[in-house]
């Protein structure tokens, strides 16, 4: 039998091995994108390739800009995080707040449940249902565009905001509550200069998760977003994100071409962009934990 001082280092030796592998996966991953990705820069320079404006990697000579999709990125993102947030956000509080035991207790496993639909099958809603309405309601030439990307982002995305923001709300002391009804507060000034300001770490942190998520997000950009690599002068105007082009070339660019190389490092700026996302949500949670616990 082991003794008790054996079996804590047992168990601490078995997490630490745990989160060692997963440490590892994660560098190798990145050591491969950048050993793959970085060759294209010895073509073509950084501020040619991001700066770019014409992506024709397959012509004579090939044009390597992905200008044109790191703007239809930032914007499906910026637009689908318009949309989402307020969503996400207000049913977080009504869930928290407002509505009942019971009806929380059935829109809650629903919210969880959307969080966990795959992808395509949003696509596919958004390719057979939103696009046809968008273009004969709308009078569009296409309903595969920038906006109908970012209301299937924005649908992504209410249910990590939502979810996060309403644990978020849930953990503000409940004494805070109570002392503000106490002084005479209402419920609703009491959710808006209490509750919000109390819980700003956590829904600042689903925020920024959302948005990573929807930056990164595959299917459903390549199959509603439009597919044209240009910059979009109207939210009715057809894009193409970038890991769209990813999905969509990779299978027919010749291994270790330009061509190869130039996807990996799309892949490198995807990768940056989702780290740097995560950084802040990171700053922002520990800096707004601090104020609270400060004012706590």
């Amino acid at each position: 039998m082991l003794s008790r001082k054996q079996k804590d280092f047992l168990v601490k030796s078995i997490f630490f091995v745990i989160a060692l592998v997963s440490i590892l996966i994660l560098f190798l991953i990145m050591f491969y994108l950048f050993r793959e990705g970085l060759p294209i820069f010895e073509v073509v320079s950084v501020k040619d390739f991001l700066f770019g404006r014409y992506w024709y990697p397959t012509s004579d000579p090939p044009a390597f800009g992905i200008f044109p999709l790191l703007v239809g990125s930032i914007y499906v993102t910026a637009l689908s995080t318009l949309i989402a947030v307020p969503l996400g956000v207000m049913t977080a509080i009504y869930l928290a707040e407002i509505a009942s035991p019971a009806l929380r207790n059935i829109v809650k496993p629903i919210v969880e449940l959307l969080a966990g639909m795959p992808s395509v099958v949003i696509g596919f809603f958004g390719m057979v249902v939103v696009a046809p309405f968008l273009q004969n309601y709308l009078d569009l030439d296409s309903g595969l565009n920038l906006f109908n990307a970012s209301l299937m982002l924005a649908f992504m995305s209410v249910p990590t905001i939502c979810s996060i923001s309403e644990d978020a709300i849930f953990s503000v002391p409940r004494e805070l509550k109570e002392g503000s009804l106490a002084l005479g507060a209402t419920h609703f000034q009491t959710i808006v200069k209490v509750i919000i300001p109390a819980s700003l770490s956590g829904i600042s942190t689903s925020i920024i998760l959302g948005m990573s998520r929807a930056i990164g997000e595959t299917m459903v950009v390549l199959m509603v977003a439009g597919g044209a690599a240009m910059i979009p002068e109207s939210i009715f105007d057809p894009v193409r994100p970038m890991p769209a082009s990813i999905a969509a070339e990779m299978a027919e660019a010749p291994f270790h071409s330009n061509h190869y190389y130039a996807l990996f490092a799309i892949g490198i700026v995807l990768f940056l962009f989702t780290l740097a996302f995560n950084m802040i949500a990171d700053h922002i949670s520990h800096k707004y934990r601090q104020v609270g616990a400060a004012t706590l």
